[in-house]
């Protein structure tokens, strides 16, 4: 019997994947409404290009956690990490997948 974490988690990337296949979800993603989001609620943690400003956030600018599917990314960031808040509530999946296209344009 899976755990009730693991369930649940299958559950936020069923629901992640429905919310993909929804009506007006195959436009592209917007790196610049990325951007702009990330400066609004990401970048005091992680910084402005992406070189983590606390020690216990992700570096994206050397890839850290990136070399994940965009969906996995999407639920984590949801649902927060560590001491990371969840943005559910706060980003709709589509600003979401904006921030993670942005973040995959970082050098």
């Amino acid at each position: 019997m899976a755990s009730p974490r693991f369930a649940g988690a299958v559950a936020a990337l069923v629901t992640a994947g429905l919310a993909l296949c929804a009506p007006g979800a195959a436009r592209a993603a917007d790196m610049q409404n990325g951007q702009r989001i990330y400066a609004q609620h990401c970048a005091l943690c992680h910084g402005a290009r992406g070189q983590a400003v606390l020690p216990i956030a992700p570096s994206f600018a050397r890839g850290e956690r990136l070399m994940q599917p965009d969906i996995a990314l999407m639920v984590s960031i949801r649902a927060g990490r560590a001491a990371m808040p969840g943005f559910a509530g706060l980003l709709q999946d589509r600003e979401i997948l904006d921030v993670i296209s942005f973040l995959r344009t970082l050098p």
